[in-house]
């Protein structure tokens, strides 16, 4: 399964690496997370509960931040596994600059499923997969809007 799209965000470059490359941020903005605990540099053990639609399970497994490219360009690879199937993940995410402070994450990735997970059918998997990407920028967004306000108030 394809994961592809792109999303501009308020914040500088620079700082949206920091962000991205910090697991508490990591675990806040990512939907289902209850446990990112580090196992090493830019390595995690994962706990994720998914719970939407016919996709209902704890899923464990790793992920790791490689081939990083300060502050441009890295990877995600993730690695889960439950009762219903696994997943196997990985995204190459772009940061680019645009007019005004922003920034433009573009993301391009592939997702295998196993199990009965992969059996579910492709088109609601990739409704699945689109409901967790806006999620993941709502938190997102949501995260900047605090941290904005934040250094307003300090």
């Amino acid at each position: 399964m394809e994961i592809v799209g792109n999303h501009e965000l308020d914040v500088r470059r620079e700082k949206l690496w920091i962000y991205l490359m910090d697991p508490v941020v990591l675990a806040e903005i990512t939907p289902g997370i209850s446990k990112l605990n580090a196992l090493g540099e830019d390595r995690y053990e994962t706990v994720s509960n998914i719970n939407i639609g016919p996709v209902n399970a704890t899923f464990k497994g790793k992920m790791q931040v490689a081939e990083m490219n300060h502050p441009e360009t890295f990877q995600i690879q993730v690695e889960q596994l439950s009762k219903v199937g696994n997943a196997h993940v990985t995204v190459h995410m772009k940061l680019s600059e645009v007019e005004g402070g922003k920034t433009l994450l573009t993301f391009n990735g592939k997702a295998k499923l196993s199990g009965t997970i992969a059996r579910t059918g492709q088109r609601v998997l990739s409704g699945v997969a689109n409901l967790i990407t806006k999620q993941v920028f709502s938190a997102l967004e949501k995260f900047l809007a605090r941290e904005k306000e934040q250094a307003e108030t300090s």
